[in-house]
């Protein structure tokens, strides 16, 4: 089975475990991730929403000296 969404290594390294997958197909869906992993500070931003729809809360070009 398939790993789903990103994890983070506070996921992974959780006490608790309740996903019908292993923790090592989450961490390292590819074999190649085994050299170079990337741990994601968050899962998810606002679940599929928030990844559809990112917000830029930078100030406009307008402000900048």
């Amino acid at each position: 089975m398939k790993a789903k969404a990103k994890h983070t290594a506070d996921q992974i390294a959780s006490g608790a475990w309740n996903r019908p997958y292993t923790r090592e197909a989450a961490a390292f869906p590819a074999k190649s991730l085994l050299d170079y992993k990337f741990w994601p500070p968050v899962a998810r931003v606002d679940n599929a929403f928030g990844d559809r729809n990112p917000v830029c809360s930078c100030v406009g070009m307008e402000n900048c000296s």
